[in-house]
């Protein structure tokens, strides 16, 4: 088994996890290839001193990998779809952050999920993503203008709202007068969406959220729509920049610019252990606490 390992170091959480997690490998004979800041920050940390292969961008990473592992929370997973891209890899997700909604795995008896893993006993879970096209051309989006999370756009150096004209297949759906507008994946509606008061999706739903950003028109709700959808916006405010961020990554795109948003044609695996479904993350963390059943 070949695995990719890709993280994020946090001093008093982070070192017993990634211990562990080579530990076991290397007593099953996984082959592990680190992403190459993260093994420089490893033996830095002294945290291990074996030496390992490296990988330094998306090139490098093909269909001789059985997974990704992603070490960090949220944020990291989501960095880690850069990497991974349309590869068709799949990415588990430890979590070892604050947020771990993606990254689900946790630290407690982790060596169990891990055989899980080496067993291949998982399941995986396909994540819809968002593409973004700008025109005019934008520099800073055109090689990763994908988000699996969210594509939103926002004001930048005004306290003043942004209209947002919103079309859908080319028929005029509304103009949002708000701080922003959100376009989530399923994926993305457990996250900013959802905090701005929009619906959970399960990760399978052919869906799309449009979720406006403390909207003055107190009647604009969240929208669910195909994920089949093209979604067209054009901003205008009284300043000469707003923001767009895909994920974490923001840019600066130009008033009056069009943003053209369709699903991508691949999709991010990510893997489910058995006892870390999206199901039992939901109940954890969102809506009714630890399991009550006897």
């Amino acid at each position: 088994m070949k695995v990719a390992i890709y993280g994020q170091y946090y001093q008093n959480s982070t070192e017993p996890i990634i211990k562990d997690i080579f530990v076991f490998f290397n007593r099953n004979n996984v082959e592990m290839v680190i992403e190459a800041d993260f093994l420089k920050l490893l033996y830095e940390k002294k945290i291990v001193a074996k030496e390992y292969k490296t990988f330094s961008s998306h090139a490098e990473l093909n269909s001789s990998f059985d997974m990704l592992l992603s070490i960090g929370g949220d944020g990291t997973i989501l960095r880690a779809v850069t990497l991974v891209r349309d590869s068709g890899i799949p990415i588990l997700g430890v979590n070892a952050g604050r947020l771990g909604f993606l990254a689900s795995v946790q630290k407690e008896n982790i060596e169990n999920f891990l055989q899980f893993v080496i067993e291949k006993k998982y399941t995986i879970s396909p994540r819809s993503l968002l593409s973004l096209d700008c025109i005019p051309e934008n520099p800073d989006i055109q090689e990763l203008n994908f988000a699996m999370n969210e594509i939103s756009v926002s004001r930048k150096d005004t306290t003043s709202m942004i209209t947002i004209e919103t079309y859908l297949n080319d028929e005029y759906l509304n103009s949002y007068w708000a701080d922003g507008l959100i376009i989530a994946t399923p994926t993305g509606s457990t996250g900013y969406s959802l905090s701005c008061g929009g619906p959970i999706l399960t990760p399978d739903v052919g869906s799309f959220v449009i979720t406006p950003i403390a909207p003055h028109n107190l009647n604009a709700r969240p929208l669910v729509i195909p994920d089949t959808t093209e979604i067209r916006l054009k901003v205008t405010g009284r300043e000469e920049l707003y923001l767009i961020s895909l994920d974490s990554r923001i840019a600066s795109v130009k008033n009056e610019s069009v943003l053209i948003i369709r699903k991508t044609p691949f999709k991010i695996n990510m893997v489910e252990i058995p006892e870390e479904t999206f199901l039992k993350t939901l109940r954890n963390k969102l809506l009714w606490g630890e399991d009550k059943r006897n």
